[in-house]
């Protein structure tokens, strides 16, 4: 089963507004002679993306024996067998960002919330999330648009 992550209009329209930002100052720097200035903001913005490109989910594919995040760059395997529990799970807004995106390319990192504890995510829109735990007791909020779906697939094969 494949399900694609589907970023919010929120995450969409920060992610634009963020790099328009970044690249008018980077030129309006150049264009003052502040070349200095000029090369950090370009060095921000390429690590920015880079960030982005390698932890932005684009989708989530359950396979008969493990579940995949697909990313820009990489695939993180999580294999059935490591996980403990899946259930529906939308974060709340009291959630905080200890290494994250809160919107720029969807979100992902390392997030808190009272009800959860410590988790990573990769999700596009709060709405389409569910949380998988894993028996080491880590935990991941992933989010795909097909997501009572997705937690059904999953449940189904775990052991």
């Amino acid at each position: 089963m494949t399900s694609k992550v589907k970023i919010s209009i929120f995450s969409i329209s920060l992610t634009i507004i963020v790099l328009v930002f970044l690249i008018v100052m980077m030129v309006m720097e150049m264009a003052r002679d502040r070349k200095t200035i000029a090369y950090i903001i370009a060095a921000l913005l390429v690590i920015s993306c880079g960030f982005a490109l390698y932890y932005t989910p684009m989708e989530l594919k359950a396979t008969e024996s493990q579940l995949e995040i697909c990313r820009s760059i990489a695939i993180k395997p999580i294999p059935y067998s490591a996980v403990e529990s899946v259930t529906l799970c939308p974060p709340t807004m009291a959630e905080k960002r200890l290494f994250a995106s809160g919107g720029f390319f969807g979100y992902w990192g390392w997030f808190s919330e009272p009800g959860i504890g410590k988790y990573f995510a990769y999700y596009g829109k709060s709405s389409d999330c569910f949380l998988i735990t894993l028996k080491s007791g880590k935990k991941y909020v992933l989010g795909c648009e097909n997501a009572p779906q997705m937690v059904d697939f999953i449940s189904s094969r775990l052991k």
